[in-house]
């Protein structure tokens, strides 16, 4: 494969739109530009999870191909709260708070990057030239973009037909992230398709301020089920932090819609074998488990090595040969934080609250794919296949 093609490649698997055009990169790549890219996140959580590493394992595409890569923490910018897709505002954090998400970020990003060596990424913070700007400087920098730039963002334009508010520093977020392009001079970016505003605020500000032309790349997002996108939000992240076990249960209770995005954006099977999946899922002529065994043991290599994930799919398959779990289980969608015995009693399950209760003092409930008992009567659901007492099951799918 010559250097064009692999760099056309590297431009099409999970990417879902290039600005100005994906003609524009290749041009640079293919001329043998040595590119400086970068992918930001806000650290508001303890660990990075799927979502995350999506993006990141195409920036580390870029850092094989010979570019130069930034992984930039938002630390300035976690303490604002980034409002996309956000129906209300972020809880603000402190900087000790930000400070502790990012613990461990660096060392769980470099499962895909590397920080060392010749092309070593860096990884760099925000805070170090947004923290130091004053007030004239903000202002000038918020000279450079409108009201009505700001109202185009439809979950802005919602917030106002619902009558809720939205306060002056979620307007100033883009502003700041696209500041963050300006101030370290890249040639481009890399992020999910849900950034696709602030990242082109970015790159309007880049041209108005450097008359430099920035590039956008936006990646495609694992969605669940409903079409909400897999993250710490929604509750159905897969952390870098979770065990194999933990991360195979996860991926074997997704969607059989969920196979193919999977695949293409958190493995590295080849597109060719991919579209083959596709083709034998819409002939029916292959079992979803089976793929979304694959599915699973194949992400989690990546992450835990291959004797791990081939442990997590024996002690998968052994607990469900081992419960007989039947394979029409009843399948549940609920919202994050849904007690169980509402769910159970709602979906006829359990015939009262004092049967539930009995059954969890008896230790009979049990989240099969956590391999986790229910211990509280108040427990809310969990992702998962449960059994409740010997012969019942269902599926909770959280959306």
């Amino acid at each position: 494969m010559n250097s064009n093609t692999k760099n056309d490649d590297l431009l099409t698997r999970g990417i879902s739109a290039a600005y100005p055009s994906k003609d524009f990169i290749l041009s640079k790549m293919n001329r043998g530009e040595k590119l400086t890219i970068y992918l930001g996140i806000d650290p508001t959580g303890p660990t990075l999870h799927l979502g995350h590493a999506i993006p990141i394992k195409k920036l580390s595409e870029f850092q094989k191909a010979g570019h130069k890569i930034i992984l930039l923490m938002g630390d300035f910018t976690a303490m604002i709260g980034d409002p996309t897709d956000k129906s209300a505002a972020r809880k603000q954090l402190t900087k000790k708070e930000v400070m502790a998400n990012l613990k461990n970020y660096k060392k769980q990003a470099s499962t895909f990057l590397s920080f060392s060596g010749k092309n070593a990424a860096q990884f760099k913070f925000n805070s170090k030239w947004l923290s130091k700007m004053n007030f004239e400087d903000v202002l000038s920098l918020a000279s450079q973009m409108t009201v009505q730039q700001m109202l185009e963002r439809d979950m802005f334009d919602k917030r106002i037909k619902e009558g809720k508010p939205i306060y002056i520093n979620e307007f100033m977020y883009p502003l700041m992230q696209a500041y963050d392009s300006v101030a370290m001079n890249v040639d481009g970016e890399v992020g999910g398709n849900d950034q696709t505003f602030n990242m082109l605020c970015g790159r309007d500000l880049m041209k108005t301020i450097k008359n430099k032309e920035k590039f956008v790349i936006t990646i495609k997002l694992l969605e669940d089920n409903s079409g909400k996108k897999m993250g710490k939000t929604e509750g159905n992240m897969i952390a870098f932090s979770d065990t194999p076990e933990e991360m195979y249960g996860k991926i074997m209770s997704w969607t059989d819609g969920m196979i193919v995005p999977g695949f293409e954006l958190c493995t590295n099977t080849t597109m060719s074998e991919i579209e083959d999946m596709a083709n034998e899922l819409s002939l029916n002529s292959v079992n979803p488990r089976d793929l979304k065994m694959r599915l699973a043991e194949e992400t989690i290599s990546i992450y835990h090595g291959e004797k791990k994930a081939k442990q997590a799919k024996e002690n998968w398959e052994n607990t469900f040969s081992k419960k007989e779990i039947p394979d029409n289980v009843e399948n549940i969608s609920v919202k994050k934080d849904e007690s169980l015995i509402d769910i159970f009693l709602i979906n006829k399950i359990v015939d009262s609250k004092g049967e539930f209760r009995r059954l969890v003092e008896a230790g009979a409930v049990t989240n099969l794919d956590l391999d986790e008992k229910v211990s509280l009567y108040t427990d809310t659901a969990k992702q998962g296949v449960y059994r409740i007492g010997k012969k019942r099951f269902c599926k909770i799918n959280i959306i």
